[in-house]
């Protein structure tokens, strides 16, 4: 049985079912096979899931040459996105980027190619380490909040937004002042803070 169809499959079972529901016998079942047909691509799970995060990295189209023209910032924040975006495609697949680091060649030229910018920006070999460590973990935490934003009981924005403005003055008037600016949309949140981390950034560049 092909790799491609297998692990296509795979990220399917993710997308409709969750991360959880991925398994070894589910994945043979939906194939429509044996586990041992598996087996001869995977050792393990853990095996199965890096190349099924590995398929959704390469979705992240980045042109390292591209990205080194663009300025350390600008290709930060357009990697960021990207990475958010494909994310945002495949929200169940965000609980599989906890479980391990990922490795596979996709991620690995995305990960090259965002540390070399920030090499030849001027950024130390430690401080480009944990600039990308940190952009990786901030991407992965809002796309898991995209998943549990867009589940089911959750009061959308409206609602929200009418809950604080009603909210007792007297008791939380800090909170009432700016009711009309909450809740801020994800994606909002998203850019926000993604703009805090660049100048951050850049005045831990300035000190270096």
């Amino acid at each position: 049985m092909p790799l491609e169809r297998i692990v296509a499959t795979a990220l399917q079972i993710v997308d409709e079912e969750g991360a959880d529901a991925l398994s070894m016998r589910t994945l043979a079942q939906r194939l429509g096979s044996g586990t041992a047909t598996l087996y001869r691509h995977f050792d393990n799970r853990a095996a199965l899931v890096a190349h099924v995060v590995d398929r959704m990295f390469g979705v992240v189209e980045l042109n390292g040459d591209e990205l080194l023209a663009l300025g350390w910032k600008q290709a930060l924040r357009t990697g960021a996105h990207t990475m958010f975006d494909a994310l945002a495609r495949h929200r169940n697949a965000a609980r599989l980027l906890v479980e391990q680091v990922p490795m596979g060649p996709n991620a690995m030229a995305l990960r090259e190619s965002c540390v070399a910018v920030l090499l030849s920006s001027g950024f130390p070999p430690r401080v480009a380490a944990h600039a990308y460590a940190t952009l990786g973990r901030y991407v992965l935490g809002f796309a898991a909040q995209v998943d549990a934003h867009g589940g089911t009981g959750q009061p959308d924005d409206a609602q929200l937004s009418a809950v604080f403005k009603s909210l007792d003055p007297d008791l939380f008037p800090a909170t009432v002042a700016v009711a009309g600016s909450i809740p801020v949309p994800i994606e909002g949140e998203f850019s926000f803070g993604l703009e805090l981390l660049l100048s951050g950034l850049a005045r831990l560049r300035d000190e270096v």
